[in-house]
C-alpha cells in the first residue's frame, strides 16, 4: 500500500499542514532508499512523508507502508542523507543502518583522519563516519543497500590512502594472522630504514659534538652531502610522498611541514655548498638528516606504543580457535569452526579453548575464562552448564553442544563492542578535529612570518631561514591527532581485560560524574538463584498438592523465583501438570487454571485484586513478616479463590555485595536499592550491606521514575541490574551497568556491561573510567603545550631545527607512552 496519495490528501484538507509544493531538480539531484522501522498505519506513513517533505532540499517523498520504505529525490547541495534520517526520526521512527569498517594505511597525522573521514561522510547514503587515528581504522554507518566495500575503498584511495575492508565474516579466521602480518611488517622494514639512517647521520651530528668538545675538525663539504642525500630522499621518501599525496588533494598534513622543513635545510646547504662557497661551518646536511632519523624513530616508538595500546582487542581476536572436533556417528572430526551449526557436538580436550558457546553435553571440567570475564580463577562445569568460547578448558575431557556460531557467540559480541567503543570519540575530540584540520596551514603560516621577522630584523637569509625550519618540524600534529584516541583505546582495552565493557564513549564521559548508584537486588546484590525454604499451608490443604500446583503456574514463568519452586518440585520427583490460561501481573504475580482449579500465585496486593478471602489475616501477616525480617521472599497462594498457604524463598546476598557498597562510599557515592520484593526484605539487605536505603514493592515502571526523580535532584545516576525489568530504569540513568549473568536486552540497553556478576566491578567501571579520562586531559595538555611552548621558541630561534625534529618526535611518543601506561590499571574486585 502506497500512502502518497493519502498524505497528499490529508495535506490538502488540513489548513495546518506545511507540506512543501515538491521542488524542481537541480545539477546535483540524488535520491535514496530507506528502510523505516515503526511504521504501523497509513497515518505513520503519512508523517514520515511530511516530515521529509518539509526539508529544504527535497523534491519528492514515496513512502511504501507494505515495504516499510521510503524514496526520497533530493538536492545534494541543500540537504544530505544524514538530514534526512534525522527527519525520519523527528517523526517518531527510525532508518536501518548497517556498519562497515575498514583497516586504513597510509595516515600520518590527524589530519590524514579527517581527510579519510571527509570523503567517506561524504558518500551517498553514510550517515555517520568515523575514523580512529590511533587504530588505523575507519567505521562506516549507512543505509541498506546504499554502501560497499568497493565504494568505500575507492574513496579512500581517491583521498590518497589504502583501505583493507574488515567486513567479510567467511575471513574471521584469518584476521588475527593478517592483522598480524599488516602491522609487523612495515615496523620491520622501517626498522631497517632507521638503522640505515642512523649510520649515515652520525657522522654528521659527531662532528657537530666533536666541535662542542673543542675537537676542530670538520667532514668534507662532498662527504656531508654523500651521506645526507640517501637520508633525503631515499629514507626520507616516505614524507615526500604523503607530502605530495596531501597537496594533490588540497591539503597539508605533517609530511607536509616534514618535507618542507628538511628540503629547506638540505638545499640551503646545497646552494651555500656550490652557489655561494660560504665554507664548511654554514652546511647544515646534519639538520636535515637528524630531523628525518629522529621522526622516523618516533614514528616507529609510536607505532609500538599503539600496538600496545590496542593489544586488548588483539589478545581477545587471538582467543578464537580457527577448528574444531566435532562429533559425527561417535568420531571427533576435525572441522572448520564456520562449518559448525547450532546443536552439533563438540569435543575440547584439555588444555584446548572452547570453540564457540555451548552447553556441557557430557563430561565435566574446570575452565579459564579470565581473558574473558575478568574472573581470575578457574569455574567448575558440569553438564547442562552453559560455558562460553574462547576459555581454556582444565584437565577434563568435555563435549559441547555448540548454542552459538560466528558472529553470535559471547566472544564475537565483546570484540564488537570493545571495537565500537574504540572507534568512538569523545566530545572534545570534535575541539581537537577542529584544531587539527588548521594545524599545518597555521604553522606554514607562522614559518613564513618567521622568515620575513627575522629579515626585516636585519638578520642573514641564513639565520631567517634556519629559523623557519625550526618553527616547521617541531610542530607536532600527530600528538594533537592521538591524545584522546590512544587513550581511549588502552583504557577500554584494559577494562575489557576486566570482565568491564564499555560500549560507547557517552558512558566513559558520565560514569567519573556519578555520585549515586541504584542496585536491583535479585541477581545483582543477591547471588539471583533463590531456594526454597518452606512451604506453609493452611490447614487442610496438602504441602505437596500446594507446591505442585504452584509449580504448574511457575513452570510457565522465567522469573528466578519461578524457578526455584519448579526446582524443588521436580527434586521431589513431582509430575508437574499443564496449564491454561496463564497470565501474569508485572511485579505483582501470576495466575492459570491447573487441573480445573484456578490458581493465583503472587503478593497479598495481587490476592486482594483477584478477591481471594484470606480468614485470619493478621496472623498470616505476622506469620509472614517474621520470614521477610529475616531477608527471605514470601509468595501467597490462592486455590479457588480461597487462600492456601505460602512459599519462603531465600536468595543469598552475594560475598562481595557488603565491600563494594562500603568502596562506592568510600568513593563519596551513595548507594541505593529497589526492589520487588517486599519492604521487610528490602530493609533487611539494606541493613545488611548498610546501603544509604533500600525500597520495596518497586515495579519495573517505578525504578525508571525513582531514576528521573534522582536527576531533577541534580544527582548523577548510574543503574545496575540484569533483567528484563531493569531495562527502563538502565536506558533512564546517566549510565546504565548491566550485569553479564543477566538478559541481553539489559546489556543492549546498558553503556556498560558487566562479564561476570561481580558487584565488586561496578567501583572498578567507575575507576577505570576517571583513570582513562585524567588520560586523555593529560594527553591533550601536553600536545597543546609542547605546540603552544615549542613553536615561540623555535621562531625566536631558541631551538635549533635537529632539537626542534627531536621535540616533535618525542610529542607524539610521550602522549601515546602516557596512555599506554594505562594497560598497568588492574580491577580492585579480580585483587579480593
Amino acid at each position: 500500500m502506497n500512502s502518497r496519495t493519502k498524505a497528499k490528501d490529508a495535506a490538502i484538507n488540513d489548513p495546518a499542514s506545511d507540506a512543501k509544493t515538491p521542488q524542481s531538480p537541480s545539477a546535483n539531484s540524488r535520491d535514496v532508499n530507506l528502510e523505516i522501522t515503526g511504521m504501523s498505519c497509513a497515518g505513520c506513513a503519512g508523517r514520515v512523508e511530511k516530515s521529509v517533505g518539509g526539508l529544504e532540499g527535497v523534491t519528492s517523498v514515496d513512502v511504501n507502508l507494505a515495504l516499510n520504505t521510503a524514496h526520497v529525490a533530493f538536492d545534494g547541495d541543500k540537504v544530505d542523507v544524514r538530514r534526512i534520517a534525522q527527519a525520519v526520526a523527528d517523526a517518531g521512527y527510525s532508518v536501518a543502518e548497517e556498519t562497515w569498517s575498514y583497516d586504513i594505511d597510509g595516515m600520518t597525522c590527524a589530519n590524514c583522519a579527517g581527510r579519510v573521514e571527509k570523503a567517506l561522510a561524504a558518500l551517498p547514503g553514510v550517515t555517520e563516519a568515523t575514523v580512529n587515528f590511533a587504530l588505523e581504522q575507519a567505521s562506516i554507518t549507512a543505509l541498506p543497500g546504499q554502501m560497499s566495500d568497493d565504494i568505500a575503498i575507492r574513496s579512500v584511495e581517491g583521498a590518497g590512502y589504502h583501505a583493507t575492508s574488515r567486513n567479510k565474516s567467511s575471513a574471521n579466521d584469518n584476521n588475527d594472522s593478517e592483522t598480524a602480518a599488516r602491522s609487523d611488517k612495515p615496523v620491520d622494514r622501517s626498522l631497517l630504514l632507521l638503522g640505515a639512517s642512523v649510520v649515515l647521520t652520525a657522522p654528521l651530528v659527531l662532528q657537530m659534538v666533536w666541535m662542542y668538545l673543542g675537537v676542530e675538525y670538520h667532514l668534507p663539504a662532498w662527504v656531508e652531502l654523500a651521506l645526507a642525500t640517501p637520508v633525503q630522499f631515499l629514507i626520507g621518501w616516505r614524507f615526500y610522498r604523503g607530502a605530495f599525496a596531501a597537496l594533490r588533494h588540497r591539503s597539508a598534513n605533517m609530511d607536509v611541514l616534514v618535507a618542507l622543513g628538511t628540503s629547506s635545510a638540505y638545499f640551503l646547504s646545497l646552494y651555500n655548498m656550490i652557489v655561494a662557497q660560504s665554507g664548511q661551518s654554514h652546511l647544515y646536511f646534519e639538520a636535515s638528516a637528524a630531523i628525518i632519523t629522529l621522526i622516523l624513530g618516533g614514528k616507529i616508538m609510536e607505532d609500538r606504543a599503539k600496538r600496545g595500546a590496542s593489544a586488548a582487542i588483539r589478545e581477545l581476536m587471538a582467543l578464537r580457535p580457527r577448528r574444531a572436533r566435532k562429533i559425527v556417528d561417535g568420531k571427533d572430526i576435525d572441522v572448520a569452526i564456520d562449518e559448525l551449526k547450532v546443536g552439533d557436538i563438540v569435543r575440547v580436550l584439555p588444555g584446548e579453548r572452547l570453540p564457540v558457546d555451548g552447553i556441557v553435553d557430557a563430561g565435566e571440567s574446570e575452565l579459564d575464562e579470565s581473558l574473558i570475564t575478568g574472573e581470575t580463577r578457574p569455574v567448575a562445569r558440569v553438564g547442562g552448564d552453559e560455558v562460553v568460547g574462547g576459555a581454556v578448558n582444565g584437565t577434563g575431557r568435555i563435549d559441547i553442544k555448540v548454542s552459538a556460531v560466528g558472529d553470535d557467540t559471547t566472544l564475537s559480541r565483546i570484540i564488537r563492542l570493545v571495537e565500537k567503543a574504540q572507534t568512538g570519540k569523545a566530545p572534545v575530540q570534535k575541539l581537537v578535529d577542529r584544531v587539527s584540520a588548521v594545524f599545518v596551514p597555521v604553522v606554514i603560516v607562522i614559518a613564513l612570518v618567521t622568515l620575513a621577522g627575522w629579515l626585516f630584523a636585519g638578520f642573514g637569509m641564513e639565520e631567517s631561514i634556519v629559523a623557519a625550519v625550526s618553527v616547521l618540524v617541531i610542530a607536532c600534529p600527530c600528538a594533537l591527532g592521538l591524545a584522546t584516541p590512544t587513550a581511549l583505546v588502552a583504557g577500554t582495552g584494559s577494562a575489557a581485560r576486566a570482565g568491564i565493557l564499555i560500549r560507547n564513549f557517552d558512558a566513559l564521559e558520565q560514569a567519573h560524574n556519578i555520585d549515586t548508584v541504584i542496585f536491583d537486588k535479585t541477581g545483582t546484590l543477591t547471588e539471583g538463584s533463590p531456594t526454597v525454604r518452606d512451604v506453609k499451608p493452611v490447614d487442610g490443604v496438602d504441602q505437596n498438592d500446594l507446591l505442585r500446583l504452584a509449580a504448574a503456574v511457575q513452570a510457565a514463568s522465567e522469573h528466578p523465583l519461578a524457578r526455584a519452586v519448579v526446582s524443588i518440585a521436580r527434586d521431589k520427583g513431582m509430575d508437574i501438570p499443564d496449564v491454561i490460561e496463564f497470565r501474569g501481573k508485572t511485579g505483582a504475580g501470576v495466575m492459570a487454571t491447573v487441573e480445573g482449579k484456578s490458581v493465583v500465585i503472587g503478593t497479598d496486593t495481587m490476592l486482594r485484586d483477584q478477591s481471594v478471602s484470606m480468614p485470619d489475616a493478621d496472623a498470616i501477616s505476622a506469620d509472614i513478616s517474621q520470614h521477610e525480617a529475616r531477608g527471605r521472599t514470601v509468595i501467597l497462594i490462592a486455590i479457588d479463590g480461597k487462600y492456601g498457604g505460602f512459599i519462603t524463598l531465600e536468595d543469598r546476598i552475594r560475598e562481595s555485595a557488603k565491600q563494594t557498597i562500603a568502596d562506592l562510599k568510600a568513593r563519596g557515592i551513595n548507594s541505593i536499592m529497589l526492589s520487588g520484593d517486599s519492604q521487610e526484605v528490602a530493609s533487611y539487605v539494606t541493613e545488611q550491606l548498610g546501603l544509604e536505603r533500600g525500597e520495596g514493592r518497586i515495579r519495573p515502571q517505578d525504578k525508571a521514575l525513582a531514576v528521573e526523580k534522582l536527576r531533577k535532584e541534580g544527582r548523577h545516576v548510574a543503574m545496575v541490574g540484569d533483567g528484563i525489568n531493569d531495562a527502563p530504569a538502565l536506558a533512564a540513568a546517566d549510565v546504565g551497568i548491566a550485569m553479564g549473568g543477566g538478559t541481553d536486552v539489559a546489556m543492549e540497553t546498558a553503556g556498560i556491561t558487566l562479564m561476570r556478576s561481580d558487584p565488586a566491578l561496578v567501583a572498578d567501571a567507575i575507576d577505570i573510567s576517571i583513570a582513562t579520562r585524567r588520560k586523555i586531559a593529560q594527553n591533550l595538555f601536553w600536545a597543546f603545550a609542547y605546540n603552544v611552548i615549542g613553536v615561540p621558541l623555535a621562531a625566536f630561534g631558541v631551538l635549533s631545527p635537529a632539537i626542534a625534529g627531536a621535540a616533535m618526535a618525542l610529542s607524539s611518543v610521550s602522549v601515546v607512552s602516557n596512555s599506554v601506561m594505562l594497560r598497568r590499571w588492574k580491577a580492585r574486585g579480580a585483587q579480593k
